[in-house]
Protein backbone atom coordinates (compact mmCIF):
# COMPACT_ATOMS: atom_id res chain seq x y z
CA UNK A 1 0.00 0.00 0.00
CA UNK A 2 1.67 3.24 -1.10
CA UNK A 3 1.65 6.41 1.54
CA UNK A 4 2.16 8.73 -1.07
CA UNK A 5 -0.50 11.60 -0.34
CA UNK A 6 -1.87 9.83 2.68
CA UNK A 7 -3.20 11.75 5.46
CA UNK A 8 -1.94 10.68 8.94
CA UNK A 9 -2.79 12.47 12.12
CA UNK A 10 0.07 11.58 14.80
CA UNK A 11 -0.33 12.66 18.80
CA UNK A 12 2.37 13.41 20.78
CA UNK A 13 4.50 13.71 17.41
CA UNK A 14 7.22 16.32 18.19
CA UNK A 15 9.24 14.19 19.36
CA UNK A 16 11.07 10.45 20.48
CA UNK A 17 8.33 7.89 18.92
CA UNK A 18 5.79 9.96 17.24
CA UNK A 19 8.03 11.86 15.38
CA UNK A 20 10.12 8.47 14.13
CA UNK A 21 6.72 7.13 12.81
CA UNK A 22 6.12 10.64 11.61
CA UNK A 23 9.22 10.54 9.65
CA UNK A 24 8.99 7.07 8.55
CA UNK A 25 5.61 7.40 6.74
CA UNK A 26 6.75 11.19 5.43
CA UNK A 27 9.97 9.41 3.28
CA UNK A 28 7.25 7.49 1.63
CA UNK A 29 5.24 10.71 0.65
CA UNK A 30 2.52 10.65 3.38
CA UNK A 31 1.04 14.18 4.70
CA UNK A 32 1.83 13.88 8.70
CA UNK A 33 -0.31 15.94 10.79
CA UNK A 34 1.74 16.51 13.91
CA UNK A 35 -0.81 17.07 16.99
CA UNK A 36 1.54 18.03 20.35
CA UNK A 37 1.61 20.57 22.81
CA UNK A 38 4.78 21.86 22.30
CA UNK A 39 5.31 25.19 20.52
CA UNK A 40 8.55 26.34 22.90
CA UNK A 41 11.39 23.87 23.03
CA UNK A 42 11.65 22.28 26.52
CA UNK A 43 15.74 21.32 27.27
CA UNK A 44 14.82 18.35 28.47
CA UNK A 45 12.67 17.25 26.43
CA UNK A 46 13.96 18.81 22.87
CA UNK A 47 11.77 19.45 19.68
CA UNK A 48 8.68 21.55 19.11
CA UNK A 49 5.72 20.69 16.59
CA UNK A 50 7.25 23.21 14.44
CA UNK A 51 10.96 22.07 14.08
CA UNK A 52 9.24 18.15 13.76
CA UNK A 53 7.18 19.62 10.79
CA UNK A 54 9.85 21.34 9.44
CA UNK A 55 12.15 17.40 9.49
CA UNK A 56 8.80 15.91 8.07
CA UNK A 57 8.94 18.11 4.75
CA UNK A 58 12.94 17.38 5.02
CA UNK A 59 11.88 13.90 4.35
CA UNK A 60 9.99 14.07 1.82
CA UNK A 61 6.34 14.64 2.89
CA UNK A 62 3.94 17.46 3.95
CA UNK A 63 3.48 18.61 7.00
CA UNK A 64 0.71 20.44 9.23
CA UNK A 65 1.80 21.65 12.46
CA UNK A 66 -1.23 22.17 15.40
CA UNK A 67 -0.98 23.03 18.88
CA UNK A 68 -2.91 20.30 20.61
CA UNK A 69 -4.15 19.09 24.46
CA UNK A 70 -5.52 15.91 23.90
CA UNK A 71 -7.27 16.19 26.80
CA UNK A 72 -9.50 18.95 25.53
CA UNK A 73 -11.97 17.79 23.11
CA UNK A 74 -12.14 21.66 21.11
CA UNK A 75 -8.61 21.35 20.32
CA UNK A 76 -9.02 17.92 19.11
CA UNK A 77 -11.86 18.65 16.67
CA UNK A 78 -9.70 21.71 15.70
CA UNK A 79 -6.75 19.08 14.67
CA UNK A 80 -9.41 17.52 12.59
CA UNK A 81 -11.07 20.11 11.54
CA UNK A 82 -7.28 22.02 10.41
CA UNK A 83 -6.50 18.76 8.90
CA UNK A 84 -9.34 18.26 6.34
CA UNK A 85 -9.17 21.29 5.49
CA UNK A 86 -5.36 21.18 4.29
CA UNK A 87 -5.67 17.70 3.10
CA UNK A 88 -8.99 16.98 2.41
CA UNK A 89 -9.26 13.79 4.77
CA UNK A 90 -7.70 11.69 7.37
CA UNK A 91 -6.81 8.35 5.95
CA UNK A 92 -4.43 7.03 9.03
CA UNK A 93 -4.65 8.16 13.33
CA UNK A 94 -1.71 6.94 15.38
CA UNK A 95 -2.36 7.78 19.50
CA UNK A 96 0.86 7.87 20.48
CA UNK A 97 0.65 10.55 23.30
CA UNK A 98 0.74 9.21 26.89
CA UNK A 99 1.20 10.09 30.45
CA UNK A 100 3.04 7.49 32.65
CA UNK A 101 3.52 7.60 36.47
CA UNK A 102 4.73 4.41 37.96
CA UNK A 103 3.41 4.63 41.39
CA UNK A 104 1.56 2.10 43.80
CA UNK A 105 -1.86 3.09 44.79
CA UNK A 106 -1.00 4.85 47.78
CA UNK A 107 1.60 7.18 46.44
CA UNK A 108 -0.98 7.80 43.27
CA UNK A 109 -2.46 10.94 43.41
CA UNK A 110 -5.58 12.38 41.96
CA UNK A 111 -3.88 14.25 40.04
CA UNK A 112 -1.19 12.02 38.58
CA UNK A 113 -3.90 9.53 37.71
CA UNK A 114 -6.23 12.14 36.10
CA UNK A 115 -3.73 13.08 34.17
CA UNK A 116 -3.23 9.52 32.26
CA UNK A 117 -7.13 8.61 32.49
CA UNK A 118 -7.49 12.55 30.81
CA UNK A 119 -4.72 11.69 27.97
CA UNK A 120 -4.20 7.80 27.83
CA UNK A 121 -7.43 6.65 27.69
CA UNK A 122 -9.84 10.03 27.22
CA UNK A 123 -7.86 11.63 24.67
CA UNK A 124 -7.36 8.29 22.71
CA UNK A 125 -10.86 7.44 22.79
CA UNK A 126 -12.23 11.19 22.11
CA UNK A 127 -9.56 11.65 19.09
CA UNK A 128 -10.61 8.47 18.08
CA UNK A 129 -14.30 9.52 17.82
CA UNK A 130 -13.50 12.68 16.00
CA UNK A 131 -11.58 11.11 13.46
CA UNK A 132 -14.25 8.13 12.84
CA UNK A 133 -16.50 9.95 10.21
CA UNK A 134 -13.21 11.02 8.08
CA UNK A 135 -11.61 7.43 8.34
CA UNK A 136 -14.77 5.94 7.02
CA UNK A 137 -13.93 7.62 4.05
CA UNK A 138 -10.31 7.46 3.88
CA UNK A 139 -8.13 5.19 1.82
CA UNK A 140 -6.71 2.08 3.55
CA UNK A 141 -7.59 3.98 6.92
CA UNK A 142 -5.87 2.66 10.41
CA UNK A 143 -6.11 3.51 13.62
CA UNK A 144 -2.95 2.66 15.85
CA UNK A 145 -2.77 2.68 19.32
CA UNK A 146 0.65 2.80 20.96
CA UNK A 147 -0.37 0.08 24.01
CA UNK A 148 0.72 -3.11 24.77
CA UNK A 149 -1.10 -6.48 24.25
CA UNK A 150 -3.38 -6.89 27.40
CA UNK A 151 -1.29 -9.48 30.19
CA UNK A 152 -3.36 -10.20 33.23
CA UNK A 153 -0.38 -11.60 34.97
CA UNK A 154 -1.08 -9.72 38.34
CA UNK A 155 2.97 -8.85 38.52
CA UNK A 156 2.02 -6.21 35.99
CA UNK A 157 -0.61 -4.20 38.27
CA UNK A 158 0.97 -4.76 41.69
CA UNK A 159 3.22 -1.79 41.16
CA UNK A 160 1.49 0.60 38.95
CA UNK A 161 -1.94 -0.26 38.81
CA UNK A 162 -3.28 3.11 37.86
CA UNK A 163 -0.91 3.26 34.66
CA UNK A 164 -1.25 -0.48 33.79
CA UNK A 165 -5.05 -0.65 33.68
CA UNK A 166 -4.71 3.29 31.82
CA UNK A 167 -2.20 1.43 28.82
CA UNK A 168 -4.73 -1.55 28.81
CA UNK A 169 -7.65 0.64 28.07
CA UNK A 170 -6.27 1.95 24.56
CA UNK A 171 -5.72 -1.22 23.61
CA UNK A 172 -9.18 -2.41 24.56
CA UNK A 173 -10.16 1.10 22.47
CA UNK A 174 -7.99 -0.29 19.79
CA UNK A 175 -10.04 -3.99 20.09
CA UNK A 176 -13.29 -2.51 20.58
CA UNK A 177 -13.13 -0.21 17.47
CA UNK A 178 -11.67 -3.05 15.30
CA UNK A 179 -14.96 -4.59 15.61
CA UNK A 180 -17.17 -1.69 15.84
CA UNK A 181 -15.64 -0.39 12.31
CA UNK A 182 -14.58 -3.64 10.57
CA UNK A 183 -17.83 -3.08 8.36
CA UNK A 184 -16.63 0.22 7.54
CA UNK A 185 -12.86 -1.14 6.25
CA UNK A 186 -11.42 0.59 9.60
CA UNK A 187 -8.74 -1.17 10.73
CA UNK A 188 -7.31 -0.73 14.18
CA UNK A 189 -4.35 -2.21 16.09
CA UNK A 190 -2.07 -1.40 18.72
CA UNK A 191 1.93 -1.59 18.65
CA UNK A 192 4.10 -1.87 22.06
CA UNK A 193 8.00 -3.00 21.61
CA UNK A 194 9.39 -5.90 23.29
CA UNK A 195 11.99 -3.88 24.88
CA UNK A 196 12.61 -0.08 26.02
CA UNK A 197 13.05 2.62 23.85
CA UNK A 198 15.51 4.87 24.26
CA UNK A 199 13.34 8.21 24.38
CA UNK A 200 12.47 11.45 26.73
CA UNK A 201 10.48 9.35 29.22
CA UNK A 202 13.38 6.30 29.75
CA UNK A 203 16.12 8.59 30.33
CA UNK A 204 13.86 11.01 32.76
CA UNK A 205 11.84 9.21 34.26
CA UNK A 206 12.68 5.49 33.82
CA UNK A 207 16.37 4.72 34.33
CA UNK A 208 18.76 7.38 32.93
CA UNK A 209 21.40 7.04 31.02
CA UNK A 210 22.19 3.08 31.99
CA UNK A 211 18.93 1.82 30.53
CA UNK A 212 19.04 4.15 27.72
CA UNK A 213 22.70 2.56 26.75
CA UNK A 214 20.32 -1.30 27.24
CA UNK A 215 17.50 0.02 24.91
CA UNK A 216 17.01 0.08 21.50
CA UNK A 217 15.89 2.77 18.77
CA UNK A 218 12.64 4.83 18.03
CA UNK A 219 13.44 3.12 14.39
CA UNK A 220 12.26 -0.05 15.75
CA UNK A 221 8.50 0.96 16.67
CA UNK A 222 8.52 3.28 12.95
CA UNK A 223 9.77 0.58 10.93
CA UNK A 224 7.34 -2.35 12.77
CA UNK A 225 4.36 1.13 12.74
CA UNK A 226 5.15 1.46 8.74
CA UNK A 227 4.59 -2.26 7.76
CA UNK A 228 1.09 -2.26 10.21
CA UNK A 229 -0.21 0.46 8.57
CA UNK A 230 0.84 -1.05 4.91
CA UNK A 231 -1.42 -4.17 5.47
CA UNK A 232 -4.87 -3.88 3.65
CA UNK A 233 -7.13 -2.35 6.70
CA UNK A 234 -9.82 -5.35 5.96
CA UNK A 235 -7.92 -7.89 7.14
CA UNK A 236 -5.52 -6.36 9.26
CA UNK A 237 -7.22 -5.60 12.59
CA UNK A 238 -7.90 -6.36 16.17
CA UNK A 239 -4.21 -7.28 16.76
CA UNK A 240 -1.69 -6.06 19.68
CA UNK A 241 1.48 -6.26 18.36
CA UNK A 242 5.21 -6.61 19.37
CA UNK A 243 7.62 -5.00 17.21
CA UNK A 244 9.59 -7.87 17.04
CA UNK A 245 6.82 -10.21 15.84
CA UNK A 246 6.01 -7.60 13.07
CA UNK A 247 9.40 -7.45 11.85
CA UNK A 248 10.00 -11.06 12.07
CA UNK A 249 6.52 -11.68 9.55
CA UNK A 250 8.59 -9.74 7.10
CA UNK A 251 11.68 -11.37 6.72
CA UNK A 252 13.55 -9.30 9.40
CA UNK A 253 15.62 -11.27 12.09
CA UNK A 254 18.67 -9.02 12.50
CA UNK A 255 17.58 -6.80 14.78
CA UNK A 256 21.13 -5.64 15.75
CA UNK A 257 20.82 -2.10 13.57
CA UNK A 258 18.14 -1.10 16.23
CA UNK A 259 20.38 -1.48 19.62
CA UNK A 260 21.34 2.00 20.87
CA UNK A 261 24.68 0.39 22.32
CA UNK A 262 25.38 -2.76 19.22
CA UNK A 263 25.68 -5.75 21.31
CA UNK A 264 24.43 -4.92 24.49
CA UNK A 265 22.29 -6.91 27.15
CA UNK A 266 18.61 -5.36 26.17
CA UNK A 267 16.17 -4.62 29.09
CA UNK A 268 12.40 -6.02 28.60
CA UNK A 269 9.83 -3.20 28.46
CA UNK A 270 6.93 -3.27 31.04
CA UNK A 271 3.70 -5.77 29.82
CA UNK A 272 6.18 -8.31 27.87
Amino acid sequence: MSFKNKTVIITGASRGIGKAIGLRLAAEGANIVIASKSVEENPKLGGTIFTAAAEMEAAGGQALAVQCDIRFEDQIQNVVDKTVEKFGGIDILVNNASAINLTPTEQTEPKRFDLMYDINVRGTFMMCRACIPHLKKGTNAHILNLSPPINMDLKWFENHLAYTISKYDMSMIALGLSAELKKYNVAANALWPRTTIATAAVNNLLGGEMLMKMSRTVDIIADSAYYILSKPSTSCTGNTFIDEDVLEAEGITDLEKYSVVPGAQLYKDLFV
